[in-house]
């Protein structure tokens, strides 16, 4: 760690302390100032309100955060994102999910533009009945070549699908036996997702599909399958017909991927113009990521507050609760996105981090949560930050008293955390002080949900930028990868208590 960034550690550490209700008692525009509104594209247009005004960020520490921004590179690191410069040295890539969608270095977009054609034509033909009559897609993949499309078909195919998506990401075969099913194999194709196209849940699973397809009748089950892939040779190899192989670059990052061929699922379940839409989305919080300055840039902001609880409040976890139906997997997304790419141990230049990186991500689903964890939230000895996310429109046409009161309880909830109550005897009490942030957005339609996933994947380069490391890598998912293909070839030297369990199994 440099000694500026030391020196801004320790500036951050000396603010005082004072609570929310002081906050807010002391400044009277804070709910205005500490809330910031992204426009939405399209005819519709929209907007997304990000309001932090319920965390302990102040002018003292926005400031100090601001020169720990200055301290740590960010610009330079955040120039060289959009750049398609190396921003992940232990690989030595650039991270170009950005381009994917429009935004950042030209070379890179207009490579991204021809496979977004490439993956619009396949689409558009699927849809006008080139392959038959495809009712049905089983797609699969695992981590971010699942996660993503799982959470936006979930999300925007509410009120139907242009085609019926099953997203299988678990070896457990009863993940495939449920998708099996619920399709007619005679219409279903097969999305194979996988950067390498060796990944062994997957692959294992792409072979019992196929067989599945050829044990109910289909006479070229091969000719039913999509590949979405970075290694385009190998699915070829696989057998896959070029024509239905829809490559993405080795810059893309599984967890970043949704904007690339791996929202493949998406189009075809939404159609190619909501999918531009959506990629629309995430081009509005990149422009605005890209040029906005300190505590201005809304994902910048958000990570000075997850920052400022992680490693001055000593928080362990950061909860987040969608008060919408169409976001239940939200918090499964968040996940991956923010642990995996920042729970590490070392920094960008190979040295021991100097405190706690990503918290634990949490969440569910508002207003069940409410009556299953916020006990805790509210009384508990853990202090827990909140993000809570709603919409204005409501999802349902059914009568408007679900949506109000699904929304009078989400803002309901971060105000019962800041104040708090007094309560008759300590069982009642509340101490309140408890902070949360509120996303709230006009609608849930593709251009909004872009937006957030986007705004998301930049609070998560901002924190990693902010604490030096590298969020693009992720050795640790590998250690547990190798021991268990070790088991598999019947070799491994393991602990007594593994040797046991394999035994047990009858896996020794």
């Amino acid at each position: 760690m440099s000694e500026a960034v030391s020196a801004a550690w320790d500036a951050i550490a000396a603010v005082p302390r004072r609570t929310l209700d002081e906050l807010f008692h002391a400044d009277e525009g804070r709910a205005a100032r500490f809330s910031g509104t992204l426009a939405l594209p399209g005819d519709e247009g929209g907007n997304i309100r990000f309001d932090w005004s319920k965390t302990h960020l102040d002018d003292a520490l926005c400031t100090r955060f601001e020169a720990l921004a200055d301290a740590a590179g960010f610009a330079a690191m955040r120039r060289k994102l959009f750049d398609a410069e190396i921003v992940n040295p232990t690989e030595g890539r650039a991270a170009t999910h950005p381009a994917m969608r429009g935004s950042g270095d030209p070379a890179k977009v207009e490579e991204a533009e021809a496979l977004l054609r490439r993956m619009d034509m396949l689409v558009e033909a699927i849809h006008d009945g080139a392959l038959g009559d495809v009712r049905h897609l089983i797609h699969i993949g695992i981590g971010g070549s699942a996660l993503g499309p799982a959470l936006a078909i979930d999300a925007l195919t509410r009120d139907g699908a242009r085609v019926d998506v099953h997203v299988v990401s678990n070896i457990d075969g009863l993940a495939l036996e449920r998708a099996f099913a619920a399709c007619d194999p005679a219409k279903t194709l097969i999305a194979v997702a996988s950067k390498t196209f060796t990944t062994i849940e997957t692959m294992t699973n792409a072979a019992t599909a196929l067989a599945w397809l050829a044990d109910n009748g289909v006479a070229d089950p091969s000719g039913r399958v999509v590949a979405l892939t970075a290694s385009p040779e190998k699915a070829v190899e696989w057998g896959v017909d070029e024509t239905r192989v829809l490559p993405f670059p080795e810059t893309v990052g599984g967890r970043y991927s949704l904007w690339s061929s791996i929202g493949f699922p998406v189009a075809l379940a939404i159609g190619m113009d909501e999918f531009r839409e959506l990629l629309a989305g995430a081009r509005a919080m990149d422009a605005h990521f890209e040029t906005a300055d300190g505590r201005d840039n809304l994902p910048l902001r958000a990570a000075f507050s997850d920052l400022y609880y992680a490693r001055i409040r000593d928080c362990q976890t950061r909860a987040v609760f969608a008060y919408d139906e169409r976001l239940t997997l939200l918090p499964d997304y968040l996940q991956q996105l923010e642990m995996e790419s920042n729970g590490k141990r070392v920094t960008a230049g190979q040295e021991p981090v100097s405190g706690p990186t990503a918290p634990i991500t949490w969440g569910g689903v508002g207003t069940d949560a409410q009556h299953a964890v916020f006990q805790l939230l509210h009384q508990g000895t853990h202090l827990v930050p909140v993000d809570f996310i709603a919409s204005i429109a409501p999802g349902d046409a059914l009568d408007p008293a679900h949506h109000r009161i699904l929304l009078t309880n989400c803002f309901a909830q971060g105000a019962a955390l800041m104040a708090g109550d007094k309560g008759e005897d300590p069982a009642r009490h509340f101490p309140g002080d408890r902070p949360s942030a509120t996303i709230l957005c006009d609608d849930i339609d593709p251009a909004t949900f872009g937006a957030l996933v986007a705004f998301h994947e930049h609070r998560t380069f901002a924190n990693a930028v902010l604490m030096g490391i590298n969020p693009f890598d992720q050795f640790g998912v590998e250690l547990g990868k190798r021991m268990a293909k070790e088991i598999d070839a019947g070799g491994g030297d393991f602990d007594p208590g593994t040797q046991a369990l394999l035994d047990a199994a009858g896996l020794g």
